[in-house]
C-alpha cells in the first residue's frame, strides 16, 4: 500500500525529486518469505552491471535503495557475498526455496538497503529511475529510458 503523500514530500539528498512515503508487504515468489517496506527511499535507479545482469536475468537491476530501519523481512533467506567492482563486499539475501532476490546490501553503504523494484511487484507504480549506473556494460537490446543520465559506474560524488 502507498501512503497518502504528505504536502511537502522530503527531497532525496541523491536524486532532488519527491519520494513517495511507502507503507507496503510483499513476497517471494513461493511466499515463503516476506518484506516489509516503510518510509521514504533514498534514491530509485537502475544498474546495468555485470552481476545485476546475471541476477535479474536482464539487461539491468532496477533498484530501490532505503535506509537499512525502513525494511523488515520474515522468514528464512540464505545470502551470497561477492565482491563488487568498488572493493565493497556486495551481499544477496535471497528466498531459500525458490531463489528470489529479497534484500541486498553492500558494505559501500552499510545505513542502506537495496530492494529490487521487481520484488515489489504489484505495487511499484511508484518506481521512478533518476539514472542508469554502469552504462559501460548496458547492452543496446536492453531498452532504457533515453532520458535518464547515464553513468559508466558509479554516479560521481559531489565534491565540497
Amino acid at each position: 500500500m502507498l501512503a497518502e503523500r504528505p504536502a511537502a514530500c522530503q527531497l532525496s539528498h541523491m536524486t532532488r525529486t519527491p519520494m513517495p512515503d511507502l507503507d507496503l508487504v510483499a513476497t517471494c515468489d513461493c511466499g515463503a518469505v516476506t518484506l516489509h517496506v516503510e518510509g521514504q527511499p533514498i534514491s530509485m535507479f537502475q544498474c546495468a552491471c555485470l552481476n545485476c545482469q546475471k541476477a535479474s536475468g536482464s539487461g539491468h537491476s532496477s533498484i530501490v535503495l532505503l535506509p537499512v530501519d525502513s525494511i523488515r523481512t520474515t522468514g528464512a533467506t540464505k545470502s551470497f557475498v561477492r565482491p563488487a567492482d568498488s572493493g565493497a563486499k556486495f551481499t544477496r539475501h535471497f528466498c531459500p526455496e525458490c531463489g528470489t532476490t529479497v534484500v541486498a546490501e553492500s558494505s559501500r553503504a552499510p545505513a542502506f538497503r537495496i530492494v529490487p523494484a521487481g520484488m515489489l511487484a504489484g505495487q511499484n507504480s511508484w518506481f521512478t529511475p533518476n539514472q542508469l549506473i554502469f552504462a559501460r556494460s548496458h547492452m543496446e537490446w536492453d531498452l532504457i529510458a533515453d532520458h535518464l543520465p547515464r553513468h559508466d559506474a558509479y554516479r560521481p560524488e559531489k565534491q565540497a
